[in-house]
């Protein structure tokens, strides 16, 4: 579970290209979903050729689409490329009804693939973003191809002790506690912590990639709503970890039917690395991707591994037969 905005590790995801106060990676726009009641910002990266697949990125607690710059600019020859804002999160304005359980990100997902009319994607998900992407591959397998899940936030029984405060925020009150005893942290201070406790190598994030995060840390502490989103997302992982029955995410995970790629970083402090195994059990026929040196955002960390394995899947699966084919000459 991410906890805030994170900077970019390769020069490739290190935003050159400012759109108003917002950074964006060179060949990346940002376009505005608008539907009643909900509006997404969304980040598109053209592909370098017509005719590829499309494929929606979602982002972690606190993240924003710009965790998935680095994974994108790889795979620009592979896929048509969006990532979303979450409603509340990066430059997405809160919900209209101040809905942030799981089941309601996964909602705002799916009404955004009808109203583009992109489905099916190749769906790609990191920590509350795996959660809210194996939903949606769960209850609406019309709308995705592939599912790659990097560090998904599923339930476990013994959480990771530096996931506790994250988790802790669900509780009333302790968000107001929180803001008192971090106020006074600088926004280069609390950069500094969320790095620690996401990458594998904090060492790798180069100065730019660290100085952007912490610009985007003081415009994201600054948002009015930023304590209420983080408050009501911590309340709704936790919601969603305690469902049983058809809706509990372990049951969902195994309704998922299509092909699957599991990512997960040995030195992820905040989804344990011993889960891999029970994930890659419960999604039927799925692959698993093993990062010993990586944290919590693999994506962002080793970028060129985990779409190595992404291309590996689509030709072996036969999922990535729409880009042969246009290559081909047949699509």
């Amino acid at each position: 579970m991410s906890s805030t905005e994170l900077p970019g590790v390769r020069s490739a995801a290190e935003p050159s290209s400012p759109s108003g106060a917002v950074r964006l990676a060179d060949g990346e726009q940002l376009r505005t979903a608008a539907l009643p009641g909900l509006e997404l910002a969304v980040r598109v990266r053209p592909p370098r050729r017509d005719g590829l697949p499309p494929a929606l990125f979602v982002h972690g607690l606190g993240g924003s689409s710009q965790n998935w710059s680095a994974l994108m600019e790889q795979l620009a020859d592979t896929v048509d490329g969006e990532a979303v804002d979450l409603p509340g999160f990066g430059w997405s304005p809160p919900p209209a009804d101040r809905d942030y359980s799981v089941t309601a990100f996964a909602r705002a997902v799916i009404r955004h693939l009808d109203a583009a009319g992109r489905g099916p994607v190749h769906l790609f998900g990191n920590s509350l973003g795996g959660a809210v992407s194996t939903r949606v591959a769960a209850v609406r397998p019309d709308l995705v191809r592939t599912l790659t899940l990097v560090s998904p936030a599923l339930p476990e029984l013994r959480v990771q002790r530096s996931a506790v405060p994250t988790a802790l925020l669900a509780l009333p009150g302790v968000a107001a506690l929180f803001s008192r005893m971090t106020q006074g942290l600088s926004a280069e201070q609390r950069t500094r912590g969320v790095t620690d406790l996401c990458y594998g190598d904090p060492s790798r994030v180069t100065p730019e990639g660290f100085r952007n995060a912490v610009e985007e840390m003081e415009r994201r502490m600054a948002l009015p709503y930023f304590w209420d989103a983080m408050t009501r997302t911590s309340r709704g992982i936790v919601d969603a970890y305690t469902l049983g029955g058809q809706h509990g995410l372990w049951r969902q995970a195994q309704r998922v039917l299509a092909p699957s790629l599991l990512v997960y970083g040995g030195r992820d402090q905040l989804v344990s690395y011993r889960m891999a195994h029970k994930a890659a059990a419960a999604f039927r026929g799925s692959r698993l991707l093993t990062l010993p040196e990586a944290g919590h955002v693999a994506m962002m960390e080793y970028p060129e591994a985990v779409a190595a394995a992404f291309t590996e899947l689509l030709r072996d699966t036969g999922a990535g037969a729409a880009v042969r084919d246009t290559e081909d000459g047949r699509g």
